[in-house]
């Protein structure tokens, strides 16, 4: 189901920054076209000396919050390339999980890249954890956040998905400006 922004109906975005000993998550309300962070906090699975317990506390948690504060979407961070083929391997599974419980209970799931989401927040790229957590401080003008960074990392991401659903662009499926032009040649003048 596609949320329209223009209503009066508040939207919660619930972003997830997945890891396997780290999971952070942030939950976002847009109301009025304004957002303001509703929960923040981690999922950690230190406890848990076998991966696969790891991945049920992740499940059983993530069902909670799916629950608890039943989001109307789910925006997720894409894992990224990385030499240790084994930990990638993990995160994907940490992800799956996060991703299939929302689609089981009918919450769209959106996927952004890192760079994608520290861009959106930051207008790098290539942003370190700590620029995105002190963009966001700012953007809510927050006197404190977690000291877990995967924290404001999730708040990040359901932000970059807030900021990709006010993007025309986005919105009606176009990978950039050229992307447009190519589709629609007819409605550009003088070029």
């Amino acid at each position: 189901m596609k949320h329209d922004l223009t209503t009066d109906k508040p939207l919660k975005i619930l972003g997830v920054d997945p890891g396997t000993n780290v999971m952070g998550y942030g939950l976002i309300e847009i109301v009025g076209n304004k957002p303001r962070i509703l929960h923040i906090g981690v999922v950690k699975t230190s406890g848990y000396s076998h991966h696969y317990q790891k991945l049920r506390h992740i499940f059983e948690r993530t069902n909670y919050l799916l629950q608890e504060y039943k989001p109307d979407e789910l925006a997720i961070e894409s894992p990224f390339y990385g030499k240790d083929i084994q930990a990638m391997l993990k995160l994907g599974r940490a992800q799956g999980v996060v991703m299939g419980l929302a689609l089981q209970q009918d919450i769209p799931v959106f996927e952004y890249a890192p760079l994608k989401v520290k861009q959106a927040i930051t207008g790098m790229g290539r942003a370190a954890k700590e620029q995105v957590a002190f963009f966001l401080k700012q953007m809510f003008n927050l006197t404190e956040l977690p000291k877990e960074l995967d924290a404001t990392d999730a708040v990040a991401v359901a932000v970059c998905h807030y900021l990709q659903k006010k993007n025309p662009l986005a919105q009606a499926g176009y990978k950039g400006w050229g992307d447009f032009i190519k589709k629609n040649p007819g409605r550009i003048k003088g070029l």
